[in-house]
């Protein structure tokens, strides 16, 4: 026997090999990046131009700041939200189905919980670049000006992971690819606008409060906002609490069903 037959095959490190996938996703992404990433970052901007410069005219201050303010401090995390969203439902669904991407990645020697682990750092990965494309561009405008702020995209980043395994959740049950538009109308949508973005929580009855502090965007909002207007509380803990289990929990459901899916 050869000597060649005795050698043992190296196999890469597990970050290895979530590089890999992180990066051929980067690599497919950056090649139309204008295409790709210039609506979710016009998006927050034209909505801040029309809800603040609009509702700035009727209401002065909000929590001792000026109302645009407001809705600054907060409009940096649900472009994170929908981006890497999209990036793990509709894009990997697309991978999945139609491009078969993953069959010629898992003929190699990445495994399907690295695959999954890649697929969410890299929704991550987005929701930390266009938060940070917002916060540039608020900050220049002085709708920001508090040093602790840049700070605020790594909240994004989390907001990206925490999307990315929700969305790689529902991929798991998906079948058919227009299904999505349940996931983005009925849930997406509406979280943006009762998860504290736009007016304060507190301003909600009572009895209906507890829903927007079940809703995953209300927590990085809330972090987000303390970072960009300079006002921390202990319960800030809390929603840092809430972010971590949240993805723990999701990226281990998704792993677990779509290891399944893409080994059948």
């Amino acid at each position: 026997m050869s000597n060649l037959n005795n050698q043992k095959i190296k196999v890469p490190s597990m970050l290895v090999r979530i590089y890999s996938v992180w990066f051929r996703h980067f690599k497919v992404y950056t090649r139309f990046i204008v295409s790709n990433g210039l609506p979710p970052f016009l998006d927050p901007l034209i909505f801040l131009m029309g809800i603040g410069l609009g509702l700035g005219q009727f209401v002065n201050q909000i929590d001792g700041i000026p109302y645009i303010m407001f809705l600054a401090s907060a409009i940096i995390i649900p472009p994170a939200m929908f981006t890497s969203a999209y990036e793990c439902s509709y894009g990997t669904f697309i991978r999945l189905e139609f491009d078969k991407v993953y069959d010629g990645m898992l003929g190699a020697s990445i495994t399907t919980k690295d695959l999954l682990i890649g697929e969410i750092l890299f929704g991550g990965t987005k929701g930390l670049f266009f938060s940070f494309c917002v916060l540039f561009v608020i900050s220049f405008f002085g709708l920001v000006t508090y040093p602790m702020a840049i700070f605020a995209p790594f909240i994004g980043f989390l907001t990206g992971l925490m999307f990315s395994a929700l969305s790689l959740f529902v991929t798991s049950f998906v079948k058919t690819i227009n299904h999505f538009s349940f996931y983005f109308t009925a849930f997406l949508t509406p979280m943006y606008f009762f998860s504290g973005v736009i007016f304060p929580l507190k301003n909600l009855p009572v009895n209906i409060r507890w829903v927007s502090d079940l809703m995953p965007l209300t927590h990085p909002v809330n972090l987000a906002r303390a970072f960009c207007t300079n006002k921390f509380s202990f319960t800030l803990f809390f929603d840092l609490i809430y972010i971590i289990i949240f993805i723990i929990i999701f990226a281990l459901f998704a792993i677990t069903r779509l290891k399944k899916r893409l080994v059948d």
